[in-house]
């Protein structure tokens, strides 16, 4: 599977950059990565939306009925995954035996179930692979987006 196809999935930072116009660069690029995302082959879990609307709402960075909307909308707009009972046994086991903590073991087993082969995110070691599922953190080139993030999401 070349990685222009792979099925993916973007962590919760991605999400709240999108719309946090304080992130500076990274606002802007999460909303590209957002855009792009929303044109190929993304599922977002459960999880990550609704982090994403507690995380703006306690710090502020958008009143609680637009993030509730704009949640909404990427419910509309995104497949999504929920997690399930085998998902939180591995998120269990991969958090007691270290290899992440469980919120993030959670989100990869989610995303594993959904089939996706690739995570965006800038909170998990970039490169390691957990349950079958590639980190990547697609901030690391500069300027822009990493060449993996440009390619994932058909970005000349």
């Amino acid at each position: 599977m070349s990685v222009d196809s792979a099925r993916f999935t973007l962590d919760t930072n991605i999400l709240v950059y999108s719309v946090d116009n304080a992130a500076g660069a990274r606002h802007q690029l999460a909303t590209v990565i957002v855009d792009r995302a929303a044109e190929r082959d993304c599922f977002l879990s459960l999880q990550a939306i609704s982090e994403f609307y507690a995380v703006v709402t306690r710090k502020g960075v958008m009143p609680a009925a637009d993030a509730a909307g704009q949640a909404a909308d990427w419910l509309d707009i995104f497949p999504c995954a929920a997690s399930s009972s085998a998902a939180v046994r591995a998120a269990l086991m991969d958090a007691a035996a270290g290899r992440a903590a469980y919120w993030d073991a959670l989100l990869i087993a989610t995303a594993r179930e959904a089939g996706c082969s690739l995570i965006l995110t800038e909170d998990l070691s970039d490169g390691a692979t957990l349950g079958g599922v590639k980190i990547h953190n697609p901030f690391t080139a500069r300027p822009g987006l990493s060449r993996l993030a440009r390619d994932l999401l058909g970005i000349e």
